[in-house]
């Protein structure tokens, strides 16, 4: 993802899911068009049972058609979106 939104909810009430989805309906509101990629702070993905420190590190999550991954140099609870690469979608 070369151009992304930077997205901020700490909301404890709310699954990553519904914060997922709220910054994707924002984001598609904005630019018109759907987003496919979502990096967060590792800590913000589901325990998965990660055997290791890069296994940790280094997950994936599907959810509403948009892949999450983790990154450490995304703050939590904060959501960088936007478009990867060559899947962009126009919204309808």
């Amino acid at each position: 993802m070369n151009v992304g939104m930077l997205w901020f909810d700490n909301d404890s009430k709310s699954s990553l899911d519904v914060k997922v989805e709220r910054a994707a309906t924002y984001y598609r509101s904005k630019y018109g068009r759907s987003p496919s990629l979502c990096f967060v702070h590792p800590s913000m993905l589901p325990d998965t049972g990660a055997t290791s420190k890069s296994d940790a590190q280094n997950r994936t999550y599907v959810t509403g058609g948009i892949e999450i991954r983790s990154n450490r140099s995304v703050l939590p609870n904060h959501f960088w979106i936007g478009v990867n690469g060559s899947s962009e979608v126009v919204a309808a």
